[in-house]
């Protein structure tokens, strides 16, 4: 018997047969002797709904002037389906029990829309689950130490599941998506990429921070400090598969590495069109320079990614860095009205229109040429660099969004990533 943690995302709960499916899957993991723990994200589009409507309401105003009051509003999504899965597998005859964040309690800071958890006690989903019931706890939310309810930003629930195997030091976290598990890039861009059987945790890390969609890169984050095992597999196969066949199935996210791994040069191709490109220009080449520009943007709570300062001339240098395209607008506004003055710098420019790709692979530490190769076959495509960033295991670069695809075709040929 083992604890196993089952984390179901919004397509897989988007309907009341889909939520039917599931807890028929659910209970015939309860009855082959599992103690399972289910943490289900609201009914797909239901988070949506619902923030929307608080657009309706209050259109001119920021988020973060009514930032509890969305918590409060988002958080009922998964309340919603929490119940609903616990009705469904009580009509199985699968005795359940459902929880908000909260009542776990699932302690977060106060972080309105973007919280971390800090602590999960697990007395009580213990005690349930040693009473032979399935317990169903709310992702994607929490509570603070002022007993208000935070949520963990989008695709918190991901981050929650992980979180919840690793305070009841469960055996696996399985992770049930509308895929059937990680691929070496996205097939509706490139038809030939494959299913991975096994990734390595830092290939996983690397590509989630990169653009990958298929894991919050927090969940993969969580899962490498505490050594939780994770698998990604699909909730669309049929729930009365063979119980052993869907435990192999999908991709194992693992900590070791072996050496099929390690003769993999490149793993997978990740790629992110949610960039965009800030320069500063004629800034004044002297020590605190990074500091003055990229603190007061941290300062705003933005997210930088890639980073990269030119050689000086005349003693001035350009400073150019990323952010999310939508803190594109916010960090042009506050460089222009705080920082520019103060640099002395001669203006800020910015494009909108860039993406990143990347390419990701633990066996890049022991080969040379991968950066060259990646290089060569983007220039053979007429495709220009506008930013390269590096680690041990992935290279990136930023180049114009209209060639992206383009892009990822050819670097997953170059590769050979479409073959087994």
């Amino acid at each position: 018997m083992a604890l196993i943690v089952h984390k179901y995302g919004g397509t897989s709960m988007g309907s009341t047969e889909r939520i039917r499916n599931v807890a028929k899957r659910v209970a015939k993991w309860a009855r082959a002797g599992h103690q399972i723990v289910v943490v289900p994200s609201a009914m797909s589009g239901e988070t949506n709904r619902l923030l929307g409507l608080a657009k309706e309401l209050a259109p001119a105003k920021p988020d973060t002037t009514y930032s509890r009051e969305l918590d409060m509003l988002a958080s009922t999504g998964e309340q919603a389906s929490s119940a609903l899965l616990a009705i469904a597998l009580q009509s199985e005859g699968q005795p359940s029990v459902s929880y908000a964040g909260w009542q776990v309690a699932i302690k977060t800071n106060d972080a309105f829309t973007k919280a971390r958890i800090q602590s999960i006690d697990d007395e009580k989903v213990m005690a349930d689950l040693n009473a032979g019931k399935v317990v169903i706890i709310t992702g994607f939310q929490g509570v603070d130490d002022n007993g208000n309810i935070t949520t963990l930003g989008r695709g918190g629930s991901d981050t929650s599941a992980v979180a919840v195997a690793a305070a009841l030091k469960a055996d696996e976290c399985l992770i049930y998506t509308d895929v059937d598990g990680v691929y070496t890039t996205d097939p509706r861009v490139v038809p030939e990429a494959r299913r991975l059987h096994t990734v390595s945790f830092e290939e996983m890390l690397e590509m989630a921070s990169l653009g990958s969609k298929v894991l919050q890169i927090r969940s993969v984050e969580f899962a490498g400090k505490y050594k939780v095992p994770m698998r990604v597999l699909s909730s669309f196969t049929p729930w009365d598969i063979d119980i052993t066949e869907e435990a192999a199935s999908g991709t194992l996210i693992t900590f070791e590495e072996d050496e099929q791994m390690e003769q993999a040069v490149v793993s997978g191709i990740a790629f992110n069109r949610d960039e965009a490109k800030i320069s500063v220009v004629g800034v004044p080449d002297k020590p605190g320079i990074a500091y003055q520009i990229l603190g007061a943007v941290a300062d705003a709570n933005i997210e930088v990614d890639v980073i990269i300062q030119n050689l000086s001339k005349d003693g001035k240098t350009d400073f150019s860095f990323t952010v999310h395209r939508n803190d594109y607008s916010k960090t042009i506004d506050l460089l222009k009205e705080k920082v520019l003055p103060a640099l002395g710098a001669a203006e800020v420019l910015g494009d909108a229109k860039i993406c990143k790709v990347s390419i990701v692979g633990i066996g890049m530490r022991s080969h040379v040429g991968v950066a060259s190769k990646m290089f060569r076959s983007l220039s053979e495509e007429g495709i220009n660099i506008q930013m390269i960033s590096t680690s041990e295991i992935k290279t990136s670069v930023v180049i114009d969004e209209k060639y992206m695809e383009l892009a990822v075709r050819a670097l997953h040929k170059a590769f050979d990533l479409d073959q087994a």
